[in-house]
């Protein structure tokens, strides 16, 4: 049994796809196919189905999958114990939410190298639900995400919060509004709650999305009004093409950082939680003149 095995069935256990599982991991689809053969041929057992319909993992996969996923974290666990005790530069898997990427990458990886200055460095931009299951499964160290997933093996913090303000392409106030003429912004439970609490007679509508580019694309393609993260929001009015709806209430994003129980108290995992907690740029709260 190799861990290669086990990622590529940890893996499947969430695309339920050999197409996309081998396109995610970089390898052919015959790989990932004899990885699970060889997998079950040291198990004894089939740990997936095949059909028209999908994949599906059997009753010995079921069982199987929450072990699999605890020999992945006990594999990186003692890379990294073994990494440390060599005092060779600390790699670390950081998964950031889409929308928290932006144009300022460069200021955010500042912030991470200052609070490790030999660190090395994997980034990748996802969503929350994925990210949280690959901490979980230990294929990420630490994500920066806005919506935590309970899981008895994971620890969340609570990093800051993203500003949004209401944006439209002439000037408007928030009683000019309606349903048709107005973009959904979901970008997370925890913000469409707040929405929906705040402007309940725009929580529903034909035209909807989660993420930041998309509504802004929306938005200068079809006009209207929608909620945008500050910094975008300000950019389109010094750029020209929007205005604030100063009547519509600010909504706030929490931004939280997710590591796997077993490391929250590890020096390494505390010192870059802080540092993203007093440096990161793009997490702060809006200021009154936004």
């Amino acid at each position: 049994m190799h861990i290669d095995q086990i990622v590529t069935f940890l893996d499947l256990c969430d695309t339920r796809s050999f197409n996309q599982t081998a396109e995610r991991l970089g390898v052919t689809q015959s790989t990932v196919s004899g990885r699970i053969r060889a997998l079950e041929r040291a198990l004894g057992c089939t740990l997936l189905t095949r059909s028209r319909a999908g994949t599906e993992l059997t009753t010995e996969g079921l069982r199987f999958e929450p072990r699999a996923r605890a020999l992945a974290f006990t594999w990186n666990e003692a890379r990294h114990i073994a990494r440390d005790a060599a005092d060779s530069a600390i790699m670390m898997r950081i998964g950031i939410q889409q929308d928290l990427v932006g144009d300022r990458v460069a200021d955010w990886v500042q912030a991470m190298r200052a609070a490790i200055p030999d660190i090395a460095l994997y980034m990748e931009a996802d969503y929350s639900i994925q990210m949280c299951a690959d901490v979980t499964a230990g294929n990420l160290d630490l994500a920066i995400l806005y919506s935590p997933r309970g899981h008895p093996d994971l620890y969340f913090e609570t990093l800051g919060e993203v500003g949004h303000r209401m944006v439209s392409l002439v000037p408007a106030r928030l009683s000019d509004l309606r349903p048709n003429n107005y973009i959904l912004p979901n970008y997370s439970p925890a913000f469409s709650r707040t929405h929906s609490e705040l402007l309940p007679f725009l929580s529903a509508g034909p035209m909807s999305s989660g993420q930041a580019a998309v509504l802004q694309g929306l938005l200068e393609a079809l006009g209207g009004a929608t909620y945008l993260p500050a910094r975008l929001a300000a950019h389109l009015v010094n750029a020209g093409r929007g205005y604030i709806v100063h009547d519509a209430p600010r909504i706030a994003q929490p931004v939280y950082a997710a590591v796997h129980l077993r490391n929250r108290h590890r020096r390494p995992y505390r010192r870059m939680v802080q540092k993203l907690r007093d440096q990161l740029p793009l997490v702060v709260r809006p200021s009154p003149s936004a």
